[in-house]
């Protein structure tokens, strides 16, 4: 997809927007890389698992991400060997963990919740590898007593040693003469060594090891010489400590190098469902509907709104002392509009005034097929029809005037020149104030000359416009149509919504009158402009039928697509109906061929056992199960559950 069309549309803005929605960061990863797909099956399944997950959400069902980190790196490690620290096994025991909430999750999942299951069908249980990682490493990351026999004797040595140099220290506090000879009636730590603080006159007086002096160089801590042979076993016990706890490490790091392969699947299916989700909660958020994916070109976006917009209104207005909001004020909302192409026409001219949201509406579409191709529900009704678009390119930028500079008028012709070249049937073409930026004769001629290039390749595009000579456009050519931003005269301001099968009228004289100019210069005006625009009532009145016509043909395709909505709804209630009807005969043949040796499903006990008599009189079975055998009637008897994978 063209990288320059991504930018203008504000792509990037957008993954952002469902970054925030991400439960983890390999789940925000992918929303910041997520990259719209030109592949129709692609799309379709996607779509498919958002709409899943919508409606798991709905049912209270939402995934378990608890614990879920990005530890594929340090599980790599282990595979090869590398002894991760205590603190990197307790990131990689929460992700174990979080494999096994996501397991159990799959089993609550709603049935008919098909694309789910079969997406975490893969995830096996871990949870046991992290359990045992938790039971030998607390929270803090420190190796537990329990996590060998071994440290748990090294532990206990030096408790005991610790307690009889803290004895010693404690008795040697005591000594009157000795206490004399210190500082302060305290010892302290010096590395791992208790330490006296002596007045260096009275060095003499206290045999041991020096290991500091303070700064003023008056006194001397020293270890007393009654505790240095046990400091000496001290060290030995440490050494045997820190080399117990590697052990235990090295032996939960291969653990965890055992089940690297089963666990780097896990995080990638679970970061994958972990954008599905974010997809989905964006989608809850905003009211978004799954878009009908098509490749024959035809796009039918109803009541359509640009989300980024809706974003921003939602945002609260912000101040250098922070947010603010008013309790009465009412936040601005996004005017939907309808759009149409592929369906009757090709070509879009929309004119209207400025500020009008002409822009707006070339965004918004590019913005929702990129959505839509990107396995996003979008932000317009329900039955909207997205085609699936090879490109989409766009050239949209401030209006350009005669008074801007000649470069930035070519460098727009330059753009537009790169279209003309990739485009081809399957491309979406955007652009912005076609023929601006130079003498309006002249561009109205460019501009015509660039419509017919878009007729001949036959692509999709929309194309705003305030040149009066391009309004016309449409009116010659049977692939194009006109549309018109409204405006309304009483406030003068516009209200973005877009009619199609219009062509925006001049509101200055209308302006200019409501400003109460006086009546003799406005009625020259209105002759100059007769003059100028020829027959004006006849197109007036090709725009009133252009416009009927149209209104009606959104009636017949909204009764069109409403048609296939139920036949749609019928087909899937019929095939359910048949799948549930060969479900219940294969259930009866199992129950009339039961024999001694069949191995079944027992409702009653949520497990499997092995059929040792039938009795078809009483329509009851007995059933071994465990040490005990029981007897269940035929209709608690179900065929043997598959297996997990």
């Amino acid at each position: 997809m063209d990288s320059h069309t991504l930018e203008l549309l504000g792509f990037d803005k957008l993954r952002a927007l469902l970054a925030t929605y991400t439960a983890s960061s390999l789940g925000r990863d992918l929303a910041l890389q997520l990259e719209p797909s030109t592949d129709v099956t692609t799309i379709r399944r996607e779509l498919a698992l958002v709409r899943e997950m919508v409606e798991a959400l709905g049912l209270q069902q939402a995934p378990p991400f608890a614990g879920l980190h990005d530890v594929r790196l340090l599980v790599r490690r282990a595979a090869i060997g590398t002894m991760l620290s205590a603190e990197q096994l307790m990131q990689v025991a929460e992700a174990l963990n979080c494999t096994g909430a996501m397991y159990r999750y799959r089993m609550r999942l709603a049935e008919h919740l098909n694309g789910l299951i079969e997406l975490l069908s893969g995830i096996e249980d871990l949870g046991t590898v992290g359990k045992s990682i938790s039971g030998c490493i607390d929270a803090r990351g420190h190796v537990l007593d329990m996590a060998s026999r071994e440290l748990a004797a090294v532990r206990q040595k030096l408790y005991e040693l610790d307690e009889k140099m803290k004895a010693e220290i404690r008795r040697l506090l005591r000594d009157p003469e000795l206490r004399k000879a210190l500082s302060y009636p305290n010892a302290t730590i010096h590395g791992d060594h208790h330490v006296l603080p002596v007045a260096v006159n009275y060095r003499h007086k206290v045999p041991g090891v020096v290991h500091r002096v303070s700064n003023t160089g008056e006194t001397l801590f020293i270890e007393p010489a009654s505790i240095v042979g046990w400091s000496a076993e001290r060290v030995q016990l440490k050494a045997d400590e820190d080399r117990e706890v590697k052990r235990v490490l090295r032996r939960l790091s291969g653990e965890v190098g055992r089940v690297a392969k089963p666990l780097i699947y896990a995080l990638e299916v679970m970061a994958r469902l972990d954008l599905i989700t974010a997809k989905a909660r964006y989608a809850r958020d905003y009211d978004m509907y799954p878009p009908d994916v098509n490749t024959e070109g035809r796009l039918w976006l109803r009541n359509a709104r640009h989300p980024l917009l809706e974003a921003l209104f939602r945002a609260p207005p912000t101040t250098p002392s922070g947010p603010t909001s008013t309790p009465d004020a009412q936040p601005p909302k996004v005017v939907p509009i309808d759009v149409r192409l592929g369906i009757g026409f090709n070509l879009l001219v929309i004119t209207g005034p400025n500020t009008g949201g002409k822009t707006v509406s070339l965004k918004t579409t590019g913005l929702l097929c990129l959505m839509a191709q990107s396995g996003m529900l979008i932000p317009a009704g329900e039955g909207s029809l997205v085609p699936v678009f090879e490109h989409i390119l766009a050239d949209i930028g401030d209006e350009q005037s005669l008074e801007q500079s000649l470069s930035t008028f070519s460098s727009h012709i330059s753009r537009i020149a790169t279209i003309l070249q990739v485009a081809n049937t399957q491309s979406l073409v955007l652009l912005d104030e076609l023929g601006a930026g130079t003498d309006p004769t002249e561009g109205a001629a460019l501009g015509r000359a660039i419509l017919d290039q878009l007729d001949h390749i036959g692509c999709r595009a929309m194309v705003t416009t305030h040149l009066g000579d391009l309004k016309t456009y449409a009116f010659h050519n049977p692939r194009a149509e006109n549309a018109a931003v409204e405006f309304d005269v009483e406030t003068m301001r516009p209200t973005y919504r877009l009619h199609i099968g219009q062509f925006g009228m001049s509101n200055a004289l209308k302006i200019a009158r409501r400003l109460n100019l006086p009546k003799e210069l406005l009625q020259r005006a209105y002759r100059y402009l007769k003059r100028r625009q020829g027959p004006s009532r006849e197109l007036a009145r090709l725009q009133k039928l252009r416009s009927e016509a149209e209104q009606a043909k959104i009636a017949a395709l909204a009764a069109q697509r409403e048609a296939e909505r139920q036949r749609e709804a019928f087909e899937q209630q019929r095939t359910a109906l048949e799948r549930e009807a060969a479900a219940q005969a294969a259930l009866q043949e199992l129950r009339a061929h039961l024999k001694p040796g069949s191995v079944v499903y027992v409702q009653r006990f949520g497990s499997t056992g092995k059929v040792v008599r039938v009795d078809v009189k009483k329509q009851t079975v007995t059933v071994s199960l465990g040490i005990g055998q029981w007897e269940v009637p035929f209709e608690e008897i179900f065929p043997e559950p598959p297996s997990n994978p």
